[in-house]
């Protein structure tokens, strides 16, 4: 067959894409540029991190990792996680990093999931695999002192090293529609899905199209897991920019625009409630003093006009998850509040029913994507071809999102379908409602579910946490809550919790929230004697 590289200009060359090149031209290009700053203050320059990748790549390889060989990695965000990521790849393998909270059953269902039979894992995981069967893991290399494992192969993690000299060389180039990773979803209906993504994909997620307002001049804050699209994505992209990253282990409010200011960051990347923590800190003379231009914050909450005023630094915001290639993309400071943008460059977007056909503008539908590049969106769910079906029928990926489409071409986000809540014959997005609980000064974060009611149907319940220090009054905060929002869509039960339970992509674990349900410590405001009845107009 004709090498599609060289005559579809919608695939692009592999030195554009592809981890191996990437790293080979930019060490060749600029050398002394650096690619990445740590929280100690140390960094890499771009021929430093091509000397440790290939050394970790060659030393893979005597442990017989080949091209196309799945390698599971289970580690938290630092040098050591980077440096795998990269090496696995160099030699044309795939990466497949573990949720670092998984264990139990996720866990057992993962490993067996991912094909692997070398794991490199932080050796504190490293007892969690007593529990569960371990599939065709055969070798594992530990990141630390590992406790005594029986039946598997063990390495040091810093004795896996090599010459480059001793790197065989590759059967064939590694392609833009190789497949790069297997990044397990959330799991939230049903067992975690991998989803399998090509170079081109990774690249597509963020690249030029998408993302054209950042640049190879800038240095983009890692504070996302490394297995999580986010904490993943962005070192690519950057990458691909010939830019650098600034590497945060962990995300902390109290840290952050300290962290921010010394590694001299350009570009960051919030979750909504990390933007509503980061806003409700108090005011403080040096709220300008970063370098940082560019925030991405997803999803757009009313904290973003705040968030420019305070801090000056121009807030745009996206719709992505780690199936597709940002669809859906802001102009800077959006005026439209809770909007996720307009369709990017090279993708087709619908918004349909359950039958796949198109509804009215301004109503509420799925929103279904295809894009006019080949191997731009994920190649399917590993070893899944069901749940692979389902999702890509009629050619388009079905994203599993609710949103609504305004006349001026606005994409809204109303919930995950399966989130939606169902009051006495009115459906409630759970992401509206929880935008309006946010608002109120003495909430942090909040989540907002259905729970059964006695009516039939579902009753709206908010689970909160309050600003630190803070003490929530909920008669007030019902008050509150009845100015901004139609009766039927203020919360009947409230349960005030100091933190929300989450994953560690900071995602709210609803499915647990719901079935702890109405517990003992939840206010109801009926019960208190606040009723709320449709106005008489």
């Amino acid at each position: 067959m004709a090498d599609l590289n060289h005559h579809d200009p919608r695939v692009l060359d592999r030195r554009i894409c592809v981890l191996r090149y990437l790293i080979d031209d930019w060490a060749d290009k600029q050398p002394d540029a650096v690619y990445a700053v740590f929280e100690d203050g140390s960094s890499w320059t771009y021929a430093e991190l091509r000397a440790l990748v290939v050394a970790k790549a060659a030393g893979l390889q005597t442990l017989g990792v080949k091209r196309g060989e799945h390698v599971a990695v289970w580690m938290q965000n630092g040098r050591e996680a980077l440096v795998t990521f990269y090496a696995i790849n160099y030699l044309g393998a795939v990466f497949v990093p573990f949720n670092t909270a998984y264990r139990g059953a996720i866990l057992e269902h993962v490993l067996a999931n991912s094909d692997a039979t070398l794991l490199i894992a932080h050796a504190a995981l490293l007892d969690r695999l007593s529990d569960v069967d371990t599939a065709s893991i055969r070798s594992i290399i530990a990141l630390g002192t590992p406790p005594a494992l029986q039946g598997f192969s063990v390495h040091d993690f810093h004795a896996v090293t090599g010459r480059e000299d001793d790197l065989a060389t590759l059967d064939r180039p590694i392609e833009p529609w190789d497949i790069q990773s297997i990044i397990y979803t959330s799991g939230t209906t049903g067992p975690s899905k991998g989803v399998l993504s090509s170079y081109l994909h990774l690249y597509t997620n963020a690249g030029p199209e998408s993302w054209h307002f950042v640049t190879g001049e800038d240095r983009y804050l890692v504070n996302m897991p490394i297995f999580h699209i986010g904490g993943l994505g962005i070192p690519f992209v950057m990458l691909a920019r010939g830019g650098s990253i600034a590497l945060m282990e962990n995300f902390s409010t109290d840290t952050f625009w300290d962290f921010v200011r010394r590694t001299e960051t350009t570009v960051i990347f919030l979750l909504g409630v990390m933007a509503t923590f980061l806003i409700k800190r108090p005011p403080a003379s040096d709220d300008r003093d970063h370098q940082v231009r560019v925030a991405f914050m997803v999803p757009l909450t009313d904290a973003a006009g705040p968030f420019h005023e305070r801090f000056g630094i121009d807030v745009f915001t996206i719709f992505n998850m780690t199936e597709i290639s940002s669809p859906i993309v802001s102009e800077a400071n959006p005026k439209k509040l809770g909007t996720c943008g307009t369709i990017r460059p090279g993708v087709d977007v619908r918004l349909v029913d359950e039958n796949d056909c198109e509804v009215p503008e301004g109503s509420v539908g799925e929103m279904i994507v295809r894009t006019d590049r080949p191997w731009a969106m994920n190649s399917g769910y590993h070893k899944n071809p069901e749940a692979t079906a389902k999702a890509w029928r009629n050619g388009w990926f079905h994203t599993g999102d609710a949103f609504r489409r305004d006349s001026e071409g606005y994409f809204y986000f109303v919930d995950r379908v399966k989130d939606a809540i169902r009051r006495r014959g009115e459906n409630i997005s759970s992401f509206e409602v929880e935008n309006d609980v946010t608002a109120h000064p003495d909430v942090r974060e909040a989540a907002v579910i259905g729970v059964p009611s006695e009516y039939s149907e579902d009753e709206v319940m908010a689970v909160i946490a309050p600003v630190p220090g803070v003490q929530i009054d909920l008669v007030s905060l019902m008050e509150f809550l009845v100015a901004r929002m139609p009766y039927f869509m203020v919360p009947r039960y409230v349960r005030v919790m100091e933190e929300l339970p989450k994953t560690p992509t900071a995602k709210v674990m609803k499915a647990e929230l719901r079935t702890e349900g109405i517990t003992p410590d939840t206010w109801d405001r009926e019960a208190a004697g606040i009723r709320l009845k449709k106005d008489r107009i």
